[in-house]
């Protein structure tokens, strides 16, 4: 029951939410420095003043854009890997498909619960729902679990249907090991606490920004630009790290293009195809 309300307060905190969130702080200690401006005595805003603020703020200033950029790297490595994971998971299904194919009819129930484990893990990945993503989903691992105990059966009746039915069980190791790694990185994320900071090292920042600014509406206007984009900086960076179900989520694509094939397998086999027509082959844009 505790955690209930963790999962409800993570539906609520989206990288649009935080990246709203960070926003409005962010202008809003902007603007605060600009209403300071009013209440300061003279002695106070001198040019003495505004040049140690400048230079005091060059720091924080640096120190955010090197944060920030190597936290946009490091997310987009982050995404490309996923993205690449997905491509060989996709791979490695077409594959160990091809094998089986090749090793005789004594793999076709092997091949029927490869091609009901493909569909459910598409499904998983890539549901209608975002928020119906599942990468740790109990029953389509059992699938595959059904899976390597069907090849575990089998009994080669030469060494060449040896050599594929070991292929075939290396292969289906990696998918389980790809399986075990979108599970296990879907929980690096940045530290709520971390983004914290460089939320108040960016409104510090942009408080200095408004107690010199001049008070017109282009001054006002850039300091509003400039905090949207750099929250949306850090909105972009939670995206990245969501990797599915987001605004920015890997392409559904090789698994689409993997399900299609399999299709046109089972099509052509002499045992019936199962539960693979509500599954299109169109990918959804990402």
């Amino acid at each position: 029951m505790s955690e209930k309300p963790d999962n409800a307060l993570n539906t609520r905190l989206t990288p649009v939410n935080i990246g709203s969130i960070v926003f409005a702080i962010i202008l809003a200690g902007a603007f605060a420095g600009w209403a300071a401006n009013e209440y300061l005595p003279a002695n106070q805003l001198t040019e003495a003043t505004r040049s140690l603020v400048s230079v005091s703020m060059a720091i924080v200033a640096t120190i955010s854009a090197l944060v920030l950029g190597l936290l946009i790297s490091n997310t987009n490595a982050s995404f490309v890997t996923r993205a690449g994971e997905v491509t060989a998971l996709s791979a490695d299904i077409l594959r160990l498909e091809q094998m089986l194919r090749r090793y005789g009819p004594e793999t076709d129930t092997a091949r029927r619960t490869l091609r009901q484990y493909a569909e459910h893990k598409t499904a998983d990945l890539f549901p209608e729902d975002p928020r119906d993503v599942d990468l740790c989903n109990p029953s389509t691992y059992e699938l595959l679990q059904q899976l390597e105990d069907s090849l575990l059966a089998l009994e080669p009746a030469n060494s060449r249907h040896r050599w594929r039915l070991e292929q075939a069980m290396t292969l289906a190791g990696k998918i389980g090991d790809i399986r075990w790694l979108l599970a296990q990185q879907s929980a690096e994320r940045t530290p709520k606490a971390f983004v914290g900071l460089l939320t108040f090292w960016l409104t510090s920042l942009f408080a200095s920004f408004g107690l010199f600014a001049p008070h017109n509406l282009v001054a006002a206007l850039a300091l509003t630009l400039c905090a949207l984009a750099v929250s949306g900086a850090i909105g972009m960076i939670l995206e990245l790290e969501q990797t599915f179900g987001g605004l920015l989520c890997i392409s559904p694509r090789p698994m689409y293009s993997a399900l299609s094939i399999l299709r046109d397998a089972a099509a052509q086999s002499d045992y019936p195809r199962t539960t693979l027509a509500h599954i299109s082959p169109s990918p959804r844009r990402s």
